[in-house]
């Protein structure tokens, strides 16, 4: 017996409902935002001032510069000059952690009050690495 298809309006609703289903997922998991970010950090839609402290900028999925050195709860901007959401995320222990940042703003973190070496990464771009050094 040949496959027929159903005819009449149930069959076109079911279909749309499935591709509004199916359009709605991929908008939730667009960049709106989430990432874990911890409590040490503070998102900013704008760049930082010239005040001072230390800049991390993220442009052509790398971090520039990958390795720095700070004073214990330093705190540290990190911009985003790139086309995609980035992190900026301490590898071991939850140290610190940007969320989610947008192109075109900024996060600041505050380095962990204990002296050592903190390998970072993208938790998005996995392949984004590098490492904080509170001395």
């Amino acid at each position: 017996m040949p496959f027929s298809f159903p005819t009449g309006r149930a069959p076109f609703a079911v279909a749309a409902a499935a591709c509004a289903l199916a359009l709605t997922t991929l908008v939730g998991c667009s960049d709106g935002g989430g990432g874990g970010g911890s409590s040490s950090a503070t998102k900013s839609g704008t760049s930082p001032s010239a005040g001072g402290g230390t800049q991390v900028t993220i442009s052509n999925f790398k971090f520039q510069p990958a390795s720095l050195t700070v004073a214990p709860g330093a705190k540290i901007t990190v911009v985003n000059n790139d086309t995609t959401t980035h992190t900026f995320t301490a590898d071991k222990g939850g140290s610190f952690d940007t969320g989610d940042i947008a192109p075109g703003k900024s996060a600041t973190v505050t380095a962990p009050s204990n002296a050592g070496a903190f390998p970072f990464h993208c938790t998005i771009h996995p392949f984004m690495k590098g490492t904080l050094t509170v001395k």
